[in-house]
């Protein structure tokens, strides 16, 4: 039933007609061919062209790692391509998988193996750039009838690129004799002269950065963990300046010191003074995190180890001590020569010691192992003076004003053996007091009573460097945030031990030392303390004085107490020591009564009755 309209309205009128209304104008029968126009917005009205409706494509996720080739079904080129040499997967390898089995819930049993696959797949990956490296250590090759040893500088500079021809160059300076390091990267260069000198600068565009003189004795230098600080031993404290030359602080707790090395996953500067004191300052804290006498006398020889932290001290007697800043006596020690050393060095891998002595000899050890027996010998007609190793195994030598370079550290020989000549050779014109390899280049720098010089040899760096470890072409703001990640990876200095594997194990104390521990023991319980105070007239005493004259009692009855033990302990000790040393015929004092019998209680009379 429709609904009827109340009476005094009218009917609704129907709405106006649009132009583009085309159901009503068929109705009407208009004619005029009108077409619906359908609005756009105002950004699209001037678009010509087009409109392409994108369709939703549902997330696909991806997998975790690519799928295996199989080689049947594939090309087989392409399934050879797609695989990667074990040994490359070695190189690159984290250590062993993580069991799975122990771990109880389910979540992060799963979590665990997807960590393991991605561990897997970053190893996979890391060994594929192996095809980016194209850089090459390369060495000289002597003709027939020639030898590599007759090949001066200048003919090297002379047949090597432009680049390379600018690395070779000498300086000539008067406040010698100088100590010399580079930059943990390679790029920057720092000198020291014995009488005051002071220079850093940047030793492959040969800008530079400072130049003074602190007006004293100056001993050793060594960059710290930026190359835009270092520090010198000076005649009296040890200075740190940063790269314009202004002095930032001075530390006098390290006085007359005479070598400097830095730890630079540690953040620790390791210095050796004249008295023998061992010290190791944290740059990042400002504190000494160790300071103690060696009893080595005066150092003169000392040489961290980079594997493991460990500071090496050369002595007068022949012996190589290690030494850790949280233990106060040797970590080892290694007979190395029968006289008197007269320097050492470490691997950059930290697997292999080199010792030299006056016995005209350098030694090549395990550092590892710790054996008695060198892995390689070197006979010279002099004794060495200084000794460095380089990234790729060379070792550098002097004896005096000569130089000496071999290509192998383990293959022995020595200008007192013929049949084993050396790589290169080169004679300075004043005695050498400083002797270093440069990281990532093929370059030696040597430090005379004179000055400096900058020495080619082919094959010595490494040619592929890893720019989040060392980056020789670093910006500010790369260096910046290397130091940040630095400091937050800092190790503490409580893990330097030998070996570095010790934090993963676990020090599970055995059954004999709980019982040994028990056996140290003194099971003595202190004995009860009855007082009974005797009665008072009124007025005389007290409840409190009666409690505080009872307290003090109990207090000299403890300390009495405390002293018979502690006498009882030591002459159990002291017939202990005796015995071991075999000291019976003296005669022996005799032992105090036994601190529980004085506690006993004494038996009472029986009265006769």
């Amino acid at each position: 039933m429709s609904k009827v309209p109340p009476k005094g309205r009218a009917k609704p009128k129907a709405p106006h007609k649009r132009y583009f209304d085309t159901e009503s104008a068929a109705a009407d029968g208009d004619a005029s061919g009108l077409q619906p126009v359908k609005l756009k917005r105002k950004n699209q009205q001037n678009f010509v062209g087009d409109f392409i409706k994108m369709q939703a494509q549902s997330k696909v996720r991806k997998p975790l790692r690519p799928p295996k080739v199989n080689a049947e079904a594939s090309d087989p080129a392409e399934a050879q391509k797609s695989q990667v040499p074990p040994e490359l997967l070695a190189k690159y390898s984290r250590g062993e998988k993580v069991e799975a089995r122990g771990v109880k819930t389910r979540h992060f049993k799963e979590q665990q193996e997807r960590r393991e696959v991605y561990l897997d797949y970053a190893t996979e990956q890391a060994a594929r750039t192996e095809l980016l490296l194209q850089e090459t250590a390369g060495q000289l090759g002597a003709d027939d009838g020639e030898i590599t040893a007759e090949y001066r500088q200048e003919q090297i500079a002379e047949n090597v690129d432009l680049q390379s021809a600018a690395k070779h160059f000498s300086l000539q300076m008067e406040f010698g004799p100088y100590t010399m390091r580079y930059s943990k990267n390679g790029r920057h260069l720092l000198l020291g002269g014995r009488r005051g000198h002071v220079a850093a600068f940047d030793w492959v565009t040969k800008k530079l950065h400072c130049e003074f003189n602190v007006m004293e004795s100056v001993a050793d230098v060594q960059w710290l963990h930026v190359p835009t600080m270092y520090a010198v031993a000076q005649k009296s404290w040890v200075y740190f300046y940063d790269k314009k030359g202004t002095e930032l602080h001075c530390v006098k707790r390290l006085t007359n010191v005479n070598r400097l090395d830095f730890l630079p996953y540690h953040f620790l500067l390791a210095a050796g003074n004249s008295s023998g004191y061992a010290s190791w300052l944290d740059v990042s804290i400002g504190e000494l995190v160790g300071n103690f006498n060696t009893g080595l006398g005066d150092i003169r020889i000392l040489r961290h180890n980079p594997s493991n932290g460990v500071l090496c001290v050369g002595g007068s007697r022949g012996v190589v001590s290690m030494w850790s800043p949280k233990v106060r006596e040797p970590l080892a020690k290694l007979l190395c020569h029968s006289t008197a050393m007269t320097a050492m060095t470490v691997d950059p891998k930290g697997q292999h010691l080199v010792t030299a002595g006056l016995d005209r000899t350098v030694k090549v050890w395990d550092i590892r192992m710790l054996n008695d027996q060198p892995l390689a010998l070197f006979r010279l007609r002099l004794p060495a003076n200084e000794l460095d190793v380089s990234q790729r195994g060379m070792l550098a030598l002097s004896q005096g004003t000569y130089l000496e370079t071999y290509t192998d550290l383990l293959s022995g020989g020595g200008t007192g053996d013929r049949s084993k000549l050396p790589y290169l050779r080169q004679r300075c014109d004043a005695f050498v007091h400083g002797l270093r390899f440069c990281p990532y280049e093929d370059v030696l720098g040597v430090s005379t009573a004179k000055g400096f010089h900058s020495l080619l040899v082919p094959g010595s760096g490494e040619p592929n460097y890893d720019a989040l470890e060392d980056n020789p072409y670093e910006t500010s703001k790369q260096r910046r945030e290397h130091e940040v990640h630095a400091l937050l990876e800092k190790i503490p200095p409580e893990l330097i031990t030998l070996d570095p594997n010790e934090i993963t194990g676990v020090d599970a104390p055995t059954l004999q030392e709980k019982v040994d521990a028990k056996r140290q023991l003194f099971h003595l319980k202190p004995p009860a303390i009855r007082m009974n105070s005797r009665r008072k007239m009124k007025g005389r005493g007290g409840s409190a004085k009666a409690s505080r004259n009872k307290q003090i009692v109990k207090d000299i009855k403890r300390k009495e107490f405390i002293a018979e033990v502690r006498e009882a302990k030591k002459s159990v000790i002291r017939q202990h020591s005796s015995k071991e040393a075999g000291d019976d015929a003296k005669p022996r004092p005799k032992p105090p009564r036994s601190v529980l019998d004085r506690f006993k209680p004494k038996p009472q009379k029986k009265h006769k009755t």
